[in-house]
């Protein structure tokens, strides 16, 4: 590192759970945001804040007024810009020595698989069941970490999914088969701090799991009532008859 990189850093430098070693894992790591709304703004504002060298952020929406009540990398004047290209520009203003990516439109599964594989870590801050199954199947396929983060209206869940093939995936958890009546933020609403408060986390989760230090949230799921701030954390298990990891070599 040099003398900019170094003050940029030192606050991280002072941690022995990241110093020099850790840093410069991070300034090498590559990772794949899917989603630049709520969840996904505060994540790739921290992991760029952090050092993460190369970030990839996808996502085809475009900025609407009802977005800024909680999406902080994008402000009125992008209204109408795509959000990738928005989070792209809020994050390489924050640290322009890092290398951003905005892809503007949604990834088929073998565009996802590739980008996926080029990615030590992967962030899903998407907004749908679907792109959140897909997304598993190419993590667990490439055995790619998966940090997942959810929020609607008062409540918030985290979690990852190392993807190692001993331990549960994102699919052992919920049945695709159950998740026909989603809801979503435009039906429901939703309280603008707690996609801060869970899409901080999910960059802790990946910064922690690139350098790598600490315990994962590999095998729990925590859940966040903000109404009363109380959290929850679920044991969870690999299911041996998953059509997903079980069937992963």
């Amino acid at each position: 590192m040099d003398d900019q990189q170094l003050e940029r850093y030192s606050r991280h430098l002072l941690l022995p759970e990241i110093d020099t070693a850790g840093q410069a894992r991070l300034l090498q790591s590559k990772a794949l945001i899917i989603g630049a709304g709520g969840l996904g703004s505060p994540a790739a504002i921290y992991l760029a804040s952090s050092g993460v060298g190369q970030i990839t952020i996808c996502d085809d929406d475009v900025v609407d007024l009802s977005n800024l009540q909680r999406q902080i990398a994008h402000h009125n004047g992008r209204i109408g810009q795509n959000k990738a290209t928005s989070v792209q520009t809020t994050i390489h203003s924050l640290n322009p020595e890092i290398t951003v990516t905005a892809i503007q439109h949604r990834l088929t599964d073998d565009t996802l698989l590739t980008a996926v594989t080029n990615a030590d870590v992967v962030l899903d801050a998407s907004d749908n069941f679907a792109t959140r199954f897909m997304l598993n199947r190419a993590c667990v396929k490439s055995r790619t970490p998966l940090v997942s983060g959810a929020a609607i209206r008062l409540s918030g869940q985290i979690c990852l999914f190392r993807n190692d093939g001993n331990t549960p995936c994102y699919r052992c958890l919920f049945d695709e088969s159950a998740t026909a009546d989603e809801e979503n933020c435009a039906q429901s609403g939703i309280f603008a701090p707690l996609t801060g408060i869970i899409g901080s986390m999910m960059a802790a989760e990946a910064l922690k799991s690139l350098v790598p230090f600490g315990n994962a949230l590999d095998t729990r799921l925590l859940t966040l009532n903000a109404s009363t701030m109380e959290w929850r954390s679920l044991q969870l298990q690999q299911d041996p008859t998953c059509p997903v990891c079980s069937a992963s070599p």
